[in-house]
């Protein structure tokens, strides 16, 4: 690790206990003790998940419940499941049951390729290579034989090459598809004979302009037959084909202005669309990774799903026409459906920490791997839960928030006393502020700060117009939203305006020092990871981001100018608070230098490397020595 020098501290807010609470939430409960869960399948009644262990230095495991209740790993210790496609990866693995025994494939971390394991042992399918090197991800066991369909992306000379490819367990690989700049979501029927998935060329997004196709796949030559084009009429965002049991393709697609369940009848005729519509939720998530899955076909022509209201998340079935409610715990992922009628998901409320959750609709349900556990005596007063905001920003228009008051059962604000506020960007900039419990949140709660989570214009969940109000106007519209969001609870009574402090990570980074250059709301800030000089991304960053700021801000290098103009770096004279830079020595979306470079324009800011973080900070003492290190800055900054 390495560190510049401490940023000078600010006089500007009193000496106050809040934000200074004694506090439950410790740097070892955070970082070593929480497990985190993603990526839920089920295989007949075993339900299997991808767990991210920060006290075996972030290593991700693929793990499993099996029929009677035992929790074991699928994989051999020393492995690592992930992939660095696209550089954020995602779907770096499959299972299936085979003889009645779960078998997955898997992409490691660090070794690359795909190894096959049952547990004890890991068998290698493919190689990574060097000159070309292979990554692959979205994989999926295919039904009739013992290959997989994959994403490959292939590095070599130039930019690097996707394409669609089917794997045997011998290695030979068919290439499937190729020509566009980007493939997702292989998926084949359930029979086998069809096999979907959606592409895109730059300079769209997967969240503008998509392609859904479909083709046969024909066993004797191991190719593709005839592509039909699936999209439709519009230019939209059409994404996560799946297949029902029965062997309806579903998809879920934008061009009603927002993401909405699509079922594809097949026939002599050919494919034929039809739109489930009335569900009044958004059902899609932006492509940053792959493996997401909103949508559950099951059997008797019915689709569960996982829709977004405001902000919310809302478990929804369809039923042969209309949408109803289904009460199924508090998914983060749509639940899935095990063999013997139940339902498995990873279980998000905002008042206790994620688990892995087993049940029926609208019964008690087991949470029976929690990501944590809390400490004796933590209660409900002690935990944070959001409120839903609404508030006029810029231009007439309205953007969204979660706040959250401070929380503890042995600590209360003074008399007369107002809680510091921390504001949080989030990343993308086409994220979303989550509900559900999360440290990153009851950190700072619990010890007496109030936390604004901001949806700015560009957010998911609320439609595609919404995500849109960000093109052309990142390091605007995202700026103008969190001041206004921050003018809010001001005029609500509910912080001090002495000590509000605002932080983001990666595209979050850049709203926090840009709100810092155009406002004097803010005591401090802090920059994890996050972008300062807009034309060095344009011109260094990875392929899957090449083309991502012609929307957000104008083709490049046409539009140089406002590049400049909305960059950070060029904004530095404008910031006179402390600043906080926390950045991976090894990222290669943001790279080290932007940090680098911003700090030397600021005179109250300090720089902390962790050499061996890439983008998102993963090992245990990386975490503890982050959280510690922004708080204490904070309180330094307070005169606390």
């Amino acid at each position: 690790m390495t560190t510049s020098p401490s940023p000078t501290v600010s006089p500007r807010a009193p000496k106050s206990a809040s934000g200074n609470w004694p506090s439950w939430v410790t740097p070892e409960l955070v970082a070593g003790r929480t497990l985190s869960f993603s990526e839920l399948r089920t295989a007949g009644n075993w339900i299997v998940w991808l767990e991210s262990r920060p006290d075996e230095q972030g290593r991700s495991v693929i793990t499993a419940r099996d029929p009677e209740g035992r929790i074991r790993d699928l994989i051999p210790p020393g492995y690592s499941v992930g992939t660095r496609v696209h550089e954020y990866g995602g779907g770096a693995w499959d299972v299936r049951l085979k003889d009645g025994v779960p078998q997955v494939v898997f992409s490691d971390r660090k070794l690359g390729g795909l190894w096959c394991s049952e547990g004890t042992t890991a068998t290698q399918w493919a190689q990574a290579g060097e000159n070309p090197e292979h990554r692959y991800a979205d994989l999926t066991f295919d039904p009739s034989s013992d290959a997989v369909f994959c994403v490959r992306e292939t590095h070599g000379e130039g930019t690097p090459v996707a394409s669609l490819v089917h794997i045997q367990p011998d290695g030979r690989e068919t290439v499937l598809a190729e020509g566009a700049d980007f493939y997702a979501a292989p998926r084949p029927s359930p029979d086998g004979r069809f096999l979907a998935w959606f592409s895109w060329n730059d300079p769209a997004m997967p969240w503008t302009v998509t392609n859904l196709s479909v083709a046969p796949f024909d066993r004797t030559t191991g190719t593709l037959g005839p592509v039909t084009d699936l999209t439709g009429p519009e230019q939209c965002s059409i994404i996560e084909p799946c297949w029902s049991p029965d062997g309806t393709l579903y998809a879920t697609s934008d061009a009603s202005g927002r993401w909405t369940p699509i079922r594809f009848s097949h026939d002599d005729t050919g494919w034929h669309p039809h739109s489930l519509n009335g569900a009044n939720a958004e059902i899609g998530l932006p492509h940053w990774v792959f493996g997401q899955r909103t949508m559950a076909p099951l059997p008797g022509n019915r689709l569960l799903a996982l829709g977004i209201r405001h902000g919310l998340n809302h478990v929804l079935l369809e039923d042969n026409g209309p949408w109803t409610d289904v009460s199924l715990g508090t998914p983060v992922n749509v639940p899935q459906p095990l063999e013997d009628g139940r339902f498995a998901w990873i279980d998000a409320p905002s008042d206790a920490p994620a688990a892995i959750a087993v049940g029926r609709p609208g019964e008690p349900y087991d949470r029976f791997r929690t990501s944590v556990t809390l400490p004796p005596g933590v209660t409900n007063a002690d935990i944070a839960t959001p409120t839903p905001l609404t508030f006029p920003t810029a231009n007439g228009a309205e953007a969204h928030a979660l706040f959250y008051a401070p929380a503890s059962s042995t600590s209360a604000l003074q008399d007369g006393e107002k809680p510091p506020l921390v504001v949080m960007a989030h990343g993308g900039p086409t994220g979303r502020a989550n509900p559900s419990f999360a440290f990153k949140v009851q950190w700072w709660t619990s010890r007496g700060f109030a936390v604004l989570d901001v949806n700015y214009r560009g957010s998911t969940g609320f439609g595609r117009a919404y995500r849109e109000a960000l093109d052309g106007q990142w390091g605007v519209a995202d700026i103008e939203d969190c001041l206004a969001g921050v003018q809010a609870v001001l005029d609500r009574g509910l912080v001090d305006p002495a000590r509000c402090v605002i932080r983001g990570s990666s595209a979050g980074g850049l709203t926090v020092l840009g709100a810092l250059a155009q406002s004097d709301l803010f005591a401090a800030g802090t920059s994890l990871y996050g972008v300062t000089d807009l034309r060095a991304l344009a011109e260094e960053t990875h392929k899957f981001e090449a083309r991502y700021l012609d929307a957000l801000i104008g083709p490049y290098p046409q539009d140089e100018a406002v590049y400049l103009k909305r960059s950070p770096i060029t904004q530095a004279s404008g910031i006179s608070v402390p600043v906080l830079f926390l950045h991976g020595g090894a990222d290669r979306v943001v790279p080290l230098s932007q940090a680098e470079s911003m700090r030397t324009k600021l005179e109250h800011s300090a720089l902390h490397v962790y050499p061996e973080e890439a983008h998102g900070f993963r090992a245990r003492d990386t975490i503890e020595d982050a959280l510690q290190r922004e708080l204490a800055f904070y309180q330094q900054v307070f005169g606390q």
